[in-house]
């Protein structure tokens, strides 16, 4: 029996969602007897975020689900500094207009989680910072904001002080992110009367700053909620892949390559990715979970289409379901797989296989493509490669119109002459 009487925070124990609570029985009282606003933070430092971002994003599905307000909260005006936490070396500065088509981009992926059309009270905002912190005026807000914050505390962060121990650069422009961030939980209490702000376990400092300012500044009592920062059971960071990030939006990874991703799954992060990613009854992953020996196969394609069809649609989710199994089971050539395009002359005069294989997107350079050959992972049309120096000609164009290009039994790639 969970220990929480708010259907939110009940989710979030059943579910492993939970990492740290500022004071657990003042919050779940809360949510017990009113609608409340929470926040999550999200900069734009790239057009899309990526699988690691998913758990937050989760969070405020649910958070709705149950009854409550969600804001997701765009990094308009903190994007142009950077948050410090864990990084090892400062992030590129972004232009104004950079941010804007970055948030622009990510807003297509949140409507997948967060009913923004519902009534007043609970349905989901989006806000850019940027419409407070862009208009700041510098010395009114060292005198009425930065005089309640000790450097001495800031330097006590673990993020901070990680950066430092490393002897680190750590410019005045990121140590000043963290006062930003609990500016904007005050602005947030202020304007739309929210009470808690969630994220990841490395967020807890800056998360408790914005709850100290809010009570020096006047605000109602303001609540933390972090979630564990998660890797996978072998120890790999979540939402990237050997070949760089999972991203989100479709335009950047493609909703097979997505599928593909899950259905990788490691067989001991099962049952924790149901939980944590899939919307499914807690029953219903018990039952997966239980499944051994071979059957844990069928629990990861569940998984993969599960997680695919919040974020793509059900209809792309099968298909990426249907495509792997085509592929796989039959050893056909599934259209649906990913596909890059070549000149019909480049094949004319033979494409060397090693730059094909970069260019698909099967290894990071010519010499992780040399390896893969020499390990004997690489195949032509279904056909072991062993020859290197081999050169892709337009006699290799299948009856299918494509080259199908292969690196082990999981990762295929089309080749369309054009």
């Amino acid at each position: 029996m969970s220990k929480f009487k708010s259907d939110f925070l009940r989710t979030m124990h059943e579910r492993g969602f939970i990492h740290q609570v500022s004071d657990e029985s003042g919050l779940d009282d809360l949510l017990a007897k009113e609608t409340v606003t929470a926040y999550i933070g999200f900069d734009p430092t790239a057009p899309s975020l990526h699988a690691g971002s998913l758990i937050q994003i989760m969070m405020l599905h649910w958070f709705q689900v149950t009854g409550h307000q969600p804001i997701s909260l765009m990094g308009g005006g903190t994007g142009m500094v950077g948050d410090p936490s864990f990084k090892e070396e400062a992030r590129q500065l972004m232009t104004v207009e950079k941010i804007e088509d970055n948030i622009a981009s990510i807003k297509r992926v949140f409507a997948n989680y967060i009913d923004y059309d519902k009534g007043p009270k609970d349905g989901g905002l989006m806000i850019n910072n940027g419409e407070w912190l862009r208009s700041l005026n510098y010395l009114e807000f060292l005198r009425d904001v930065g005089r309640h914050f000790s450097v001495n505390r800031m330097l006590s962060f673990e993020s901070v002080k990680t950066r430092l121990d490393r002897e680190q650069s750590l410019s005045f422009l990121e140590f000043n992110y963290m006062i930003l961030q609990a500016y904007d939980f005050v602005e947030l209490a202020k304007r739309y009367d929210c009470r808690l702000q969630m994220g990841g376990s490395d967020q807890w400092g800056n998360i408790v700053n914005g709850i100290d300012l809010g009570h020096r500044m006047g605000t109602q009592q303001l609540y933390a909620l972090t979630s564990p920062l998660l890797t996978t059971s072998s120890g790999a960071k979540m939402g990237k892949s050997a070949n760089g990030a999972i991203w989100l939006n479709a335009d950047m990874f493609s909703a097979y390559d997505f599928w593909q991703y899950w259905r990788n799954t490691e067989d001991a992060d099962v049952e924790r990715f149901l939980k944590l990613y899939t919307t499914l009854p807690l029953d219903e992953v018990a039952k997966l979970a239980a499944l051994g020996g071979a059957e844990i196969n069928e629990a990861k394609k569940i998984l993969a289409t599960e997680i695919t069809a919040i974020l793509h649609g059900r209809g792309a989710a099968d298909a990426a379901a249907e495509t792997a199994r085509k592929t796989f089971e039959e050893g056909a050539v599934a259209q649906d797989l990913p596909t890059i395009e070549i000149a019909s002359a480049e094949l004319d005069a033979g494409a060397g296989l090693l730059g094909l294989l970069v260019k698909a997107g099967l290894a990071g350079s010519n010499g992780e493509a040399r390896r893969h050959i020499q390990g004997g992972a690489v195949r032509v049309n279904d056909s072991q490669v062993s020859d290197e120096r081999l050169t892709i000609a337009s006699d290799s164009v299948t009856a299918d119109g494509v080259i199908k290009l292969s690196v082990g039994k999981k990762k295929h790639v089309l080749v369309r002459p054009t």
